[in-house]
């Protein structure tokens, strides 16, 4: 049996563990799909530290590939499903990756993306896909049974560096092959941590492959709380779910929150949420009005974290104290230090603004995958490291969020880095040069923003800013694609080159702060 799953299986085995649209799979289910599959990953020959990529909505084969690879100390990357295949061909060979796990949705892409690379396997969810060995299938190659010498394996997130290309985030001392232990040990320590209650269920509504919602999910899965999916959200079958399925948790971002209380009043009425315990949001910034009104609908449970795909989660604030230091995301958590350093690297007073900085008390540490300069780039000699925000913390230690430092976007819970979009604006013919960067948006709390200044011969026009528009579609995701286009005069540069794009940006925001 597999040793983080088997408790739950002896227990509670025909109780759910994972639902999705399909169907439903049990504990003793899972715990056997999860053996062989173990099994069928030993037997292409990989071993702790290998790596395989999970191109795929949510859905339940997902997690039984992630809790495989959790037992036997391989990587997993959690892939962006929106990605283009030229994206996810990059990863592939950034990872390293020897297996691909895709679905039948996005086999195209996939299929597109690993022509010519060296991978073990090709393996598909779902209807076939050409060139890929069907789940179902390669599950059948797994012997059943005991998994024999198990080894802690862990997920690697990739997030867009702002030189453009995404990069890999792992840890130093956490290291895939670790005992298998150290998984159980995180899950018990975050679900104290965040008020999940034993053997709960948790709502995903959102992508596994971003790093909260694996946590808020996967980690907890492994600690016997089930998990209810969908591949979308959509307000009125979260409502439903939550009281049909007995939700206990859920991690939302204010782009959600926005979308249910929009929701007609009578299907507000009917919604009875006392199941909930835990409501969770950060990943983007939250309008003080939206988060009070969820407040004052789903009851003091809706709590705030701050964190990041490197950082993970740093502070915690309870709806009771956000309620009394509005704006706030918490205090550090005990296991994490947090210092608000001036320019001069001196630290900055109550108060008084500066950039954040981390450092573990475990000695645990991040690290970008194969990029020892872009690791150092976000180091202190003293070891501190950090993400690029800026902030400060009051009297008592309570955190404030301030301008970001990097020019990172976030809309609607997801990071957008400007760089990747203006290398691709950059090749029109039409662009002499650009700028890109996050604008106000009431709904996903940010939208992409271009500036462009037009080559000789070019004017502006509705039609251009469409065509640029859809050249950025050609070559990322959609959601990379700006929502709109200003046309400029002239970049606001120095003689040396650099840009002031806080000149191009800041008339946006000046009337919503």
């Amino acid at each position: 049996m597999a040793e983080l799953l088997r408790p739950h299986a002896s227990a509670r085995p025909d109780e759910p563990a994972l639902t999705d649209e399909r169907g439903t799979t049990t504990w003793r289910e899972l715990d056997a799909r999860t053996d062989r599959l173990t099994d069928a990953l030993r037997g292409l020959g990989l071993a702790a530290g290998d790596v395989v990529a999970i191109h795929s909505g949510n859905r339940r084969e997902f997690f039984e590939a992630m809790c495989a690879a959790g037992h036997i100390g391989l990587r997993y990357v959690l892939v962006n499903w929106h990605w283009t295949a030229d994206e996810l061909r990059y990863v592939l060979q950034d990872a390293k990756a020897r297996v691909l796990f895709t679905e039948d949705a996005f086999g195209d892409v996939a299929r597109e993306a690993s022509a010519g690379l060296d991978l073990t396997a090709r393996v598909a969810f779902g209807e076939p896909v050409d060139g890929f060995t069907p789940y179902e299938e390669f599950l059948a190659t797994g012997a059943e049974g005991e998994i024999a010498d198990p080894c802690t394996g862990l997920p690697m997130f990739y997030t867009s560096g702002t030189t453009g290309r995404p990069k890999g985030v792992t840890r130093k001392l956490t290291a895939a092959g670790g005992p298998i232990e150290n998984a159980r040990l995180l899950g018990d320590l975050m679900a104290g941590v965040l008020q999940i209650p034993e053997n709960g269920r948790t709502l995903l509504v959102g992508p596994v492959y971003h790093s909260a919602q694996w946590m808020w999910s996967q980690v907890f899965l492994l600690g016997g709380r089930s998990v209810v999916m969908r591949r979308g959200f959509d307000a009125a079958e979260t409502l439903r779910l939550i009281d049909e399925h007995a939700i206990t948790n859920v991690h939302l971002v204010p782009t959600q929150f926005v979308r249910l209380l929009r929701l007609d009043e009578a299907t507000r009425k009917a919604f009875d949420g006392a199941s909930l315990k835990a409501v969770w949001h950060g990943a983007a910034p939250c309008s003080p009005d939206v988060k009070r009104r969820m407040i004052e609908w789903f009851g003091p449970i809706v709590h705030e974290y701050y964190g990041s795909t490197e950082a993970s989660v740093n502070s915690v604030i309870t709806a009771p104290e956000w309620l009394e230091r509005p704006g706030s995301v918490g205090r550090p958590l005990p296991t994490t230090e947090v210092h608000v350093l001036r320019e001069d690297g001196e630290p900055a007073a109550p108060g008084e603004r500066g950039q954040i900085w981390f450092r573990y008390a475990s000695g645990d540490d991040v690290e970008y995958w194969g990029d020892e300069e872009k690791t150092r780039s976000v180091h202190r000699a003293d070891g501190l490291f950090t993400t690029g925000d800026a902030g400060y913390l009051d009297e008592d230690g309570y955190l404030f969020l301030a301008d970001r430092i990097i020019d990172m976007i976030i809309s609607g819970g997801v990071n957008i880095y400007p760089a990747e979009i203006e290398g691709v604006l950059i090749t029109h013919p039409a662009v002499r040069d650009v700028a890109v960067f996050g604008v106000p948006d009431e709904e996903f709390g940010e939208q992409v923003k271009a500036a462009v200044e037009l080559a000789d011969g070019a004017g502006p026009s509705t039609a251009l800013a469409d065509e640029l528009i859809g050249h950025v579609r050609a070559s990322l995701a959609g959601y990379k694609a700006p929502r709109s286009v200003d046309f400029v005069d002239a970049m606001p540069r120095t003689p040396t080159g650099k840009l002031y794009k806080r000149l191009l940006r800041d008339p946006y925001w000046q009337p919503a702060r």
